[in-house]
């Protein structure tokens, strides 16, 4: 069996790109078109050209051409795969080929983490980047807030990392198109510290749980009714995994998952949040899902202690 995880790429035979989606698979690998060869695509690989696509255009490419692929996400036959490109595997490479990705190793190996425990995904993983390809940088497991912490360092220093300008920080919002107002957003992402910019390129600091941190998968539960809470985090351990998980003291709610990335790390252990979404049950335990669909209306999560810390409520 192919050993995969989160945010590695799968490579057809049709050779066809796949984000992989998930740590768990069912009757396949569960994964995300990104790219397939079409001679007017706008990015190049080997003398191929190649199409991207994003999130819908995607889903309507394979129902087209592969409805059986077709989920939730994408499941892709264990027996259709040529190749798992994984992003630990890209760091020698782009270490001696990327100015940008070597000033960020450079920093996380002055922090003591493993190059072991780094990797880059998207599309400097396939090789087929553009000159306007932002850097989607991972680091495994708890390392990952050892990570952060000395990007944020970094930051404060002379040199070739900086912080996000305000025309970024708007862009980055529009992307989103969050149930939360530009402020509230801003308020949340000053104190994360996992996005910043590296010789004028936006990187992002993804969180990939270690193996030995993949334990049991997320089973499918039945969606109930939109519910509007106040609960306290008891823990966050997974707030910057996909879905972000964050355990809830709460009379109904076990916990709340995000699926999408404007609310992940979104609050600390003891916080208080305000979180709005879809009540899933699974057997005897409910949860609480925000981003059910890809751009979430009338779904988010606030750190309620946070906002008022920082005087907005």
């Amino acid at each position: 069996m192919l050993k995969t995880r989160l945010r590695d790429f799968l490579v057809t035979k049709d050779n066809w790109l796949f984000a992989v989606s998930d740590y768990f698979r069912r009757d396949g690998i569960r994964a995300t078109l990104r790219y397939v060869p079409d001679e007017n695509g706008e990015r190049e690989l080997n003398g191929v050209r190649y199409k991207k696509y994003d999130f819908g255009p995607a889903f309507e490419f394979m129902r087209k051409h592969k409805p059986e692929w077709v989920q939730d996400v994408h499941v892709v036959p264990e027996s259709e795969v040529k190749q798992v490109l994984r992003p630990a595997d890209a760091i020698p490479r782009l270490v001696n080929s990327d100015s940008r990705v070597r000033a960020i190793v450079k920093t996380l190996d002055l922090a003591g983490i493993p190059r072991t425990s780094m990797g880059v995904t998207g599309s400097m993983l396939t090789g087929l980047q553009n000159e306007n390809s932002d850097i989607d940088f991972v680091v495994y497991g708890p390392v990952w807030f050892r990570a952060r912490d000395a990007i944020t360092a970094a930051k404060q220093q002379e040199g070739p990392i900086e912080e996000i300008d305000e025309e970024m920080w708007q862009r980055i919002y529009r992307k989103r198109i969050p149930e939360i107002s530009f402020d509230e957003f801003m308020m949340h992402e000053s104190r994360k510290g996992n996005r910043g910019m590296v010789e004028g390129t936006y990187f992002d600091l993804l969180f990939v749980r270690e193996w030995d941190q993949i334990k049991k998968p997320l089973l499918r539960g039945k969606d109930t009714v939109k519910m509007k809470i106040e609960a306290k985090v008891t823990n966050a351990d997974f707030a910057f995994d996909s879905p972000a998980y964050y355990k809830v003291e709460h009379d109904e709610i076990d916990h709340v998952l995000s699926y999408t990335h404007t609310y992940a790390g979104q609050a600390l252990p003891g916080e208080v949040i305000e979180a709005r979404g879809i009540v899933e049950e699974v057997g005897d335990i409910k949860r609480l899902v925000v981003g059910t669909s890809r751009e979430p209306k009338g779904e988010w999560i606030k750190s309620l202690t946070w906002l008022e810390k920082c005087g907005y409520i």
